[in-house]
């Protein structure tokens, strides 16, 4: 299911979610141009009970929705791993995140860490440092105290900023034959 978003400017908040440690970046992004507008950690292994900590991954989600109001919610979806234990809180963490979002009535959207990886880099199987030296190019940002943790959060804002631009490239129409494509694309035509 497609969710409607203003279709010119649009602040994207992409979120890294972790039990230990949470990454977000805020991006603008005005037709196909992307600027940063914040990036940080929430960090989380000072406190050692785990209802706390998405407490206060709930709690500091709505802060940066109700300072920032973006649009929507951008957010790395759980990847599988061997311990079920850690994919079970991960699982949880997204969830509060994306809860916080709902509680706005604010749209989210989840992509893959190799989704993520694959719009920033070109490639799927990155690393976090590339991943990071592709952002500061595209956002002219110089690297912070928690930089690698803070562009994970940042990249899944910018994954979702360039999934649109990739479907507004795309014909939404379908056609019924090659004649009716020819037709209403004559100029695509060599």
């Amino acid at each position: 299911m497609l969710v409607t978003e203003k279709s010119k400017e649009r602040v994207i908040l992409g979120i890294d979610p972790g039990t230990a440690i949470m990454g977000y970046g805020l991006v603008k992004e005005v037709k196909q141009s992307l600027s940063l507008l914040s990036m940080g950690v929430v960090k989380l292994d000072h406190l050692d009970d785990h209802g706390l900590k998405l407490k206060h991954i709930f709690e500091r989600t709505v802060t940066l929705i109700d300072q920032y109001h973006p649009d929507c919610l951008a957010i790395e979806a759980p990847f599988y791993g061997k311990n079920i234990q850690v994919m079970l809180k991960l699982g949880r963490a997204q969830g509060v995140a994306i809860a916080a979002a709902l509680s706005r009535s604010m749209p989210f959207f989840e992509y893959s860490p190799r989704k993520i990886k694959q719009s920033i880099t070109g490639n799927g199987n990155s690393g976090k440092e590339q991943v990071a030296v592709m952002l500061q190019n595209l956002l002219k940002f110089t690297e912070t105290h928690e930089f690698l943790d803070a562009t994970d959060g940042l990249a899944v804002a910018v994954c979702h900023a360039f999934q649109r631009n990739i479907a507004a490239g795309t014909s939404k129409k379908s056609y019924s034959g090659w004649e009716s494509f020819v037709k209403d694309n004559s100029k695509r035509i060599v």
